[in-house]
């Protein structure tokens, strides 16, 4: 089966993609390289032993598009290209929907007319806005978005809804992640943003390795155990098995479903210190800053529907997470 990953060498599809190529799939790339490196296919290479074939260009761009298909049989998509950072999107939300609306809409699109009707899709734990309780089933409300990131999401869960019964052809899997940190346990792909990270396990470290001179913890005011944000830390290697429980069930059957990937446990930031500084024996200075727009008090899944539906958990605890996460980085300064 030869799957189309669009954002291919992001942190999430990297991983995915060496999850596909060892059971076997074909995988071709979109990706515009904007937050990541060409170099990540090379790394997959020596992971796997096995080449992708590589597109450099937008998914918005239907011309690009339309000739991937025409070049290659492609079977099913994954759909991972996207902006991603909560802050930013409150800042810039004009550029969040244009990019992210407008890709999937292109894409659905495309696929259409290439009859290819086989789509996961990459959502968030954002969808459901301020939980109405925890830990979040998949039927709980959602809506209620508390930053345009998380808005343009629901937005695209409900296009794929509309997209669904408009033609129930279509099988859809609606993948909601949690908080992904860690890294592959080669080492030879993770999570290295440029300049001051958006999200909080690269941002530790970047202060392991002196990059930064501390950690800003955005708020120690929430009505949780210790004042700061609550998450479910889930180790990026699992995810991306989760991605191919959801490929195999959507090439078995038509329909749309949503399903939370997380780990049913909920940390708290100084909990993901604390527990990185145990595991890798170094110091995270860091400092309290006002609560940054945009983000949720405690937030943690319910993978129960999962486990029954895909036949998927996640297997890995917090102290791999925090101990993949800086091997990967130390073996990157090598």
């Amino acid at each position: 089966m030869r799957i189309l990953v669009t954002g291919g060498t992001g942190f999430i599809g990297s991983h995915t993609i060496c999850e596909l190529l060892a059971r076997g799939y074909e995988v071709v790339v979109i990706d515009n390289l904007l937050n990541s490196s060409i170099s990540c296919l090379e790394k997959i290479k020596e992971i796997t032993g096995k080449e992708v074939k590589f597109y450099k260009g937008n998914v918005q761009n239907k011309e690009l598009l339309t000739s991937i298909f025409k070049e290659n049989k492609i079977e099913g998509v994954i759909h991972f290209a996207g902006l991603k950072a909560v802050g930013e999107s409150v800042k810039k939300p004009i550029l969040y929907y244009d990019n992210n609306l407008s890709s999937t809409l292109t894409l659905i699109e495309v696929m259409s007319e290439f009859n290819c009707k086989n789509l996961v899709f990459s959502s968030s734990a954002t969808v459901y806005g301020n939980p109405e309780k925890l830990p979040l089933t998949e039927d709980c409300r959602i809506g209620g978005t508390t930053n345009p990131y998380g808005t343009t999401k629901l937005m695209i869960e409900q296009i794929l809804q509309d997209v669904y019964v408009s033609d129930p052809e279509w099988s859809i899997a609606i993948l909601r992640y949690f908080n992904p940190i860690g890294a592959h346990p080669s080492g030879l792909i993770g999570e290295n943003p440029n300049g001051i990270p958006n999200n909080l396990m690269p941002y530790i470290v970047k202060v392991a390795t002196g990059e930064l001179p501390k950690l800003q913890i955005f708020g120690n005011d929430y009505n949780t155990k210790d004042g700061t944000g609550v998450r479910d830390y889930i180790h990026v290697v699992d995810l991306a098995k989760g991605h191919i429980k959801a490929i195999e069930k959507i090439n078995n059957k038509t329909g749309i479903d949503c399903y939370n990937l997380g780990t049913g446990i909920g940390y708290s930031v100084l909990d993901l210190v604390r527990t990185f500084q145990e595991v890798n024996q170094i110091e995270i200075p860091y400092e309290i800053v006002k609560r940054r727009p945009g983000d949720v008090e405690a937030i943690y899944a319910n993978p129960d529907y999962a486990k029954k539906e895909l036949g998927w958990s996640a297997k890995k605890s917090i102290e791999e997470m925090c101990r993949d996460s800086y091997n990967y980085i130390l073996k990157t300064k090598k």
